[in-house]
């Protein structure tokens, strides 16, 4: 992307996005107004202007986005960092397709701005493993991403 503004998703971040994927969510604290990062996985680009995750009701980020929705999604893919930034709700507090109590956001991208500093490729993304029983893991992140994708 070489540093342009984006208005929309490119074709291969949202290939990217349409797997689970490690991401950075960046919001306004809503008790102290200061800024506010959570890491999460359970994230699908529906369409280069709509991106849909799943969170714990519980998860400040649920109270911080009721309060003020504007959002900065923290990506890094195909040798560099992007900033999708856009306006997000909270549209389900309970996705009932799943077993565990997460609620659905959606967020309408606005920008899509690549944030590398200059002259550097990115030569390996962050990977993660699921600490819990795998085979648990495995069945909640199909079923997570499967109510994403409605």
């Amino acid at each position: 992307m070489g540093n342009r503004v984006e208005h929309l998703l490119t074709d291969d971040l949202m290939h990217t996005l349409q797997e689970e994927h490690y991401v950075t969510i960046s919001s306004i604290d809503a008790e102290t107004g200061a800024p506010s990062v959570n890491a999460i996985s359970w994230i699908y680009a529906d369409s280069g202007k709509l991106l849909r995750m799943a969170v714990d009701p519980r998860s400040s980020l649920v109270k911080n986005i009721k309060k003020n929705p504007l959002v900065a999604v923290t990506l890094i893919a195909g040798g560099s960092t992007y900033a999708v930034n856009g306006k997000a709700e909270v549209s389900a507090a309970r996705m009932n397709e799943v077993p565990l109590k997460l609620s659905k956001i959606e967020l309408q991208v606005h920008e899509v701005r690549d944030v590398m500093f200059y002259g550097a490729r990115l030569t390996a993304e962050p990977k993660f493993e699921k600490t819990y029983d795998q085979e648990a893991a495995e069945k909640l992140d199909q079923q997570v991403m499967d109510a994403l994708k409605q």
